[in-house]
């Protein structure tokens, strides 16, 4: 039985952090499952990689090294004389590892079109609940700090909050896969700056430059890297083909794709679906980046003419054009896309409306109205990092910047 635990506190060397451990055999257990192990198979940063070529880095990573800082961060609270049990130690790493188990292909381009209604947040629990079940509820602490459900708020807000472990990684690693310089921020420092106030997640006096730095990386890594204009353009056009799949498939026309892929592909798939039958939720698990992209490489030559061109325009990187505005576009200038568009390729104006796409994007680095980060200063006082911050730029970032796009294909 020693040697069996001992041989499960791994060693993996990280290219962000360098060498870190495993901390617990049911932490290695959770990372050996064929749910976890599916992560290998889902990009971090969607389509990112068609602007930034070293944006190959997949969830599986990033929950790695999510679970690194949550485990120096809890290491530095208990050094500060908080008492955190084991079981809140490993139930709370547990759901910073599990947190993004449940995205969709592509991270968060897709997971609003295979699916209805269904969040990867819902499916995480899902699977987390599901893994409960089999591990005789050994998750049961990690679920209710998932859920916020926990007595202990600040475990939860180190899972998911404006100031948790989750961003300090992603932001991080992100930056590195990508080399947005702009995006570095001093995750260990934060972290080191962290303490409890009644039992809530609070920032020492001295942290605030840092967490300054953080709120003005989150910013503009959202507009060079998660919302760059071909990210964009990349995306939806994955979204484009996937809904055009769906429409030819719930119309009884056979598409190549893998069994997981057509589940989601015939049939509206709600919440209600993956509560009904544990159906849903196998196909889930067997579905990642390598069933769409292989699909998608076989629709290049379907006999649907507009399946067949978005596919190709993804295969060969022939993105659409992106402009990106302070305003929306008119709906004369995009009905005058679509009528271009179907002259050209020979298409009615309603399947143009494929290739001509028009939303809207929004930045909010910080959001006073949800959970605030809050800077303790030494005579005990709490203020808000905004109020608290002499940089009167801050303040911008408290508020959502919106902006709109219109995609249309070179033609």
């Amino acid at each position: 039985m020693v040697d069996q635990l001992v041989n499960k506190r791994k060693v993996l060397n990280d290219p962000v952090y360098g060498f870190i451990s495993i901390p617990d055999r049911l932490i290695f257990d959770l990372i050996e499952h064929p749910y976890f192990q599916r992560l290998r198979r889902v990009t971090q940063l969607g389509l990112s990689c068609l602007v930034y070529p070293g944006a190959h880095h997949q969830r599986f990573h990033h929950a790695l090294g999510a679970t690194h800082l949550m485990t120096m961060a809890l290491d530095n609270l208990e050094i500060r004389g908080h008492q955190i049990s084991n079981d809140e130690r490993i139930g709370a790493t547990a759901a910073i590892l599990l947190h993004d188990i449940g995205h969709a292909p592509f991270s968060h381009a897709l997971e609003h079109d295979l699916l209805s209604g269904v969040t990867h947040e819902d499916l995480s629990l899902l699977f987390m609940k599901k893994l409960n079940a089999d591990l005789g509820g050994e998750l049961d602490c990690c679920i209710e700090i998932f859920t916020k459900k926990y007595k202990r708020k600040f475990l939860s807000q180190l899972v998911s909050s404006q100031l948790d472990v989750d961003r300090l990684d992603y932001l991080r690693r992100d930056s590195f896969y990508t080399g947005v310089s702009e995006g570095v921020v001093g995750s260990e420092r934060i972290i080191k700056m962290l303490d409890l106030h009644d039992d809530e997640l609070v920032v020492e006096e001295k942290g605030i430059y840092s967490i300054e730095k953080f709120l003005v990386a989150r910013r503009l890594m959202y507009w060079q890297v998660y919302l760059h204009k071909t990210v964009v353009a990349a995306e939806f056009l994955l979204v484009s083909i996937i809904k055009r799949a769906k429409l030819l498939r719930s119309g009884g026309k056979n598409l190549f794709c893998s069994p997981a892929l057509d589940f989601f592909l015939s049939r509206d798939v709600t919440k209600s679906v993956f509560y009904d039958s544990d159906e849903a939720l196998k196909h889930y698990a067997g579905l990642d980046d390598y069933d769409v992209m292989s699909a998608i490489k076989v629709w290049m030559d379907c006999d649907d003419k507009v399946l067949a061109e978005l596919s190709k325009m993804m295969v060969n990187r022939k993105l659409p054009k992106i402009k990106i505005g302070m305003e929306p576009q008119s709906a004369e200038l995009i009905a005058e896309h679509q009528l271009r568009v179907s002259k050209s390729m020979g298409i009615s104006e309603e399947e143009a409306s494929y290739f001509v796409v028009s939303g809207k994007l929004a930045n909010n680095a910080y959001n006073r109205q949800d959970e605030n980060i809050k800077i303790l200063f030494k005579d005990g006082r709490l203020k808000d990092v905004t109020d608290a911050s002499d940089n009167l730029n801050l303040s911008a970032l408290s508020h959502a910047v919106e902006k709109y796009f219109l995609m249309y294909p070179r033609i």
